[in-house]
Parts: C-alpha cells; sequence; structure tokens
C-alpha cells in the first residue's frame, strides 16, 4: 500500500502529527493508499515559505486613464493578491484543480491545496510533477487532511489573501464566512440543478444523447449535471420512451475499463445519500420507470454503485427535483410552452447550467436570455473549455473560472497618480 507525503516548499515532508488516513478505491471498496492527515502547523509550514516574489509585470497591462483632471497622468497596475488557498472536492479533482490553480500562477499567485480527504493522491501526484517542471519551491504547496484540522487554519491564515472553494453550497457558505470575517477574497463553484429543456422541435435523437450524457457521464457527480430534465408535453411519452431505451444500455463498470460508461458513487457517505434520495423520490410520488436500486450487476462487484435511475411523474416542487442529489438520478418534469419552460427552469435556488434543445434560433436567443445560469448551452451538453468562464448565479456561487474572468480573480489593481509639476501644492484642497 502506498504511503504519501505532504508537498511542502518542494518537498516531501510528512504531517508534522505523525497521522496517515486510508483512501479507499470506490469499485472494490478496500484501501489502497495512505494519505497523511495534516494540521494547522502543516497548514502554517505551506503558507510560510520563502515564497518568490510576484514576477515583474510588463507595461502592456498598465490601462493609462484618460483623466478629467489636468497636471496628472495615472495609470492602473494589476498585481497578484497573494497567497491562494485552494480547496478542491472529491469529483474531478485534477480537472477542477487545474481550473485554480493555471489562472493563480499565470496571476503570479502562489498556491496552498487542501484536496479532499476523499481524493487526495492526485492531486500528491501532480506535486510531484510541479518539481519535476521546474517549478521554484514554494509556488505550489499540498496540504491533506481534514475540514477542521486543515481547511479552517487554511482559510483563516493571516498570510492567505484569497479562497478559491469547490464543493457543496453549505460548505460553500461556511468558508465565505470564515474568509469574510478577515476581509478575505473568495471565490465559491459550488452546487447546481440544471434544467435540460427539450422543446419539441428539437433533434430528439441529439436530445437523448444530451440528456443521458448531462446526468449519467460521471454516474451524475458533476455540479452541472442536468438532473432536471424538462420535456414539452406533446413530445413527453415518446420522448421518455426512447430515454429510456438508451438509457437501459449503459454499461457499469470498473471505472478503470474504457468500455465503462457508469461508474460507482465516489465515497460511502455520497452512496447513501444518493439511495436516501431515490426513497425519498418514491415518498413523493414519482415512478420509477428505470432504475432506483443498487448497482448489482455482475460488472458491479463490491463497488458502490446505483443504477443510472429516471423519475416521472415529478413536480418541480418535489424535493428530488429542488434538492441536488450528486448521483445518477433524472427526473423528467413536462411543461407547455416557452414561459412555462422558464418558470419551471428558474423556480430553484441554484444557477450554475442549463441546456436548450430545439432548432428555432430565435427560441434559443430567447431562452438563453431569460435562463438565470451562468451556462447556457444550445443543443449540445456538457461543453466547458479553459478559454470560457465558468460560474453560477445564485446559490450556485461567487466569481468565474476559466477564461481571462478567472485569472481577474487572482488580480487587484492599484491606481498610481503621478503631479506632472503643473498643480500647485494646497493642504487645503483635496485634488
Amino acid at each position: 500500500m502506498k504511503r504519501y507525503a505532504l508537498r511542502i516548499n518542494g518537498q516531501p515532508v510528512a504531517p508534522q502529527g505523525g497521522d496517515w488516513f486510508p483512501s479507499q478505491n470506490p469499485y472494490t471498496g478496500s484501501a489502497w493508499a495512505e494519505i497523511p492527515r495534516g494540521d494547522a502547523r502543516d497548514v502554517d509550514a505551506a503558507v510560510r515559505p520563502p515564497h518568490p516574489p510576484p514576477p515583474t509585470r510588463p507595461p502592456t497591462p498598465r490601462t493609462t486613464l484618460p483623466l478629467d483632471k489636468k497636471g496628472y497622468f495615472a495609470y492602473t497596475r494589476h498585481e497578484p493578491v497573494g497567497v491562494v488557498a485552494a480547496i478542491t472536492p472529491w469529483n474531478s479533482p485534477l480537472l477542477l484543480l487545474t481550473w485554480k490553480i493555471a489562472p493563480a500562477l499565470a496571476a503570479g499567485c502562489t498556491v496552498v491545496v487542501k484536496p479532499s480527504e476523499f481524493t487526495s493522491a492526485s492531486t500528491l501526484e501532480l506535486a510531484e510533477l510541479f518539481d519535476e517542471a521546474g517549478f521554484p519551491p514554494g509556488v505550489f504547496n499540498v496540504v491533506t487532511g481534514f475540514g477542521a484540522e486543515v481547511g479552517t487554519p487554511l482559510v483563516e491564515h493571516p498570510l492567505v489573501a484569497k479562497v478559491s472553494f469547490t464543493g457543496s453550497d453549505a460548505t460553500g457558505r461556511l468558508i465565505n464566512q470564515q474568509a469574510a470575517a478577515l476581509l478575505k477574497h473568495t471565490s465559491m463553484e459550488l452546487g447546481g440543478k440544471s434544467p435540460n429543456i427539450v422543446f419539441e422541435d428539437a433533434d430528439l435523437d441529439q436530445a437523448v444523447f444530451g440528456a443521458i450524457s448531462g446526468i449519467f457521464a460521471a454516474s451524475g457527480q458533476t455540479c452541472i449535471a442536468g438532473s432536471r430534465l424538462l420535456v414539452q408535453k406533446s413530445i413527453h411519452d415518446t420522448f421518455v420512451e426512447r430515454l429510456v431505451a438508451v438509457a437501459r444500455t449503459a454499461k457499469m463498470g470498473d471505472p478503470m475499463d474504457p468500455d465503462t460508461q457508469v461508474g460507482p458513487v465516489t465515497t460511502p457517505p455520497q452512496y447513501e445519500k444518493v439511495l436516501a434520495y431515490i426513497d425519498i423520490a418514491r415518498a413523493e410520488g414519482a415512478t420509477a420507470v428505470l432504475g432506483g436500486a443498487r448497482g448489482t450487476a455482475p460488472g458491479c462487484g463490491q463497488g458502490w454503485f446505483v443504477e443510472p435511475t429516471i423519475f416521472t411523474d415529478v413536480d418541480n416542487t418535489m424535493r428530488i427535483a429542488q434538492e441536488e442529489v450528486f448521483g445518477p438520478v433524472l427526473c423528467v418534469i413536462p411543461f407547455t410552452d416557452e414561459a412555462d419552460a422558464l418558470r419551471i427552469a428558474n423556480d430553484v435556488r441554484f444557477g450554475l447550467a442549463s441546456a436548450v434543445w430545439t432548432q428555432d434560433i430565435g427560441r434559443a436567443i430567447r431562452m438563453s436570455e431569460r435562463l438565470q445560469s451562468g451556462t447556457v448551452w444550445v443543443n449540445t451538453y456538457r461543453a466547458v473549455s479553459f478559454m470560457a468562464p465558468f460560474g453560477g448565479y445564485k446559490d450556485s456561487g461567487l466569481g468565474r473560472e476559466n477564461g481571462i474572468d478567472a485569472v481577474r480573480e487572482y488580480l487587484q489593481t492599484k491606481c498610481v497618480w503621478i503631479n506632472s509639476g503643473a498643480v500647485a501644492a494646497n493642504p487645503f484642497v483635496l485634488r
């Protein structure tokens, strides 16, 4: 069994408390590695190394300002905020980490990462590659462990200037409160309950594939999961029939097997949570037209599998339609027209992503203008790029990741004023 070390100041370091905890494989349910259990002492060591000074910025980012005052010259500088605390989730741990560290490092900041205790190994492996690539010591540090022992000391450390968090909205609220008390910069990428809206004029075959990709890819364990499928009433029954027929062919199995299409739920607590929501949906009156149970197919082994599940007879007021399940569970909700679709789609406290399936370009534009979400896809789902901004409305978070917007999240603006000598000094006049 592999035993990992913390990565601090470019070196592998044992946790000062001398403790490790197991990392479990969700396919076998058994431990495969030991992760260091850091604490506040390790956080302090990671935040305080002799970080390299921010790089000198060339003059091109300075926007000379057209002032309304004669005798003065002014320009702005965009400078790194300083040390960044990056707190990452257990789903897509490497991808979502890169969304934070790439713009932070590009802005000239240094980073201390606290990965999820469930998926820390990949971050520690990446830290070794930073050293091999020749990054200066102290630019990228990793302290693993649990929230109270590592996360809180990291957020509250006086030398941390910015906190970037991805995870649940409940934890995000707590971290934002802790950071706000110390007037730290924050960005929060939180939960979602994204509407995937199919109109009667859509290419139904493509929409079926988009609906399945939107919820069953990564076993529904993505913040952008299209967990609410809104289908126009005129095509509802036909569309659901096609949807179930395709979803039924999904192959569950070992996530290391390239042929696997639906893998296990990542953690035991999340596994039980997803199964509990299936029971809640049935109790509320929803009908499971596919799945709705623990995965017991031959390829599931001893893993934490949930069958791909589709519910109909769902009303948008039900918990299954309002709360983030974060598993392979889809609820189908009928609508009548554009106004009804918008009412249902926006009637939720989240606003991360949404999609519209239609061949009417006017309808696509109208819907994209009125949907309350940070991303709107038209005739596609789950398209993302490091060049395009990503983030949420409402309870789905604060700030943006990816694109130039992400770099700005790690910069602060300084304005420099220069008296050219044409303005006489006067202590009683505010210039």
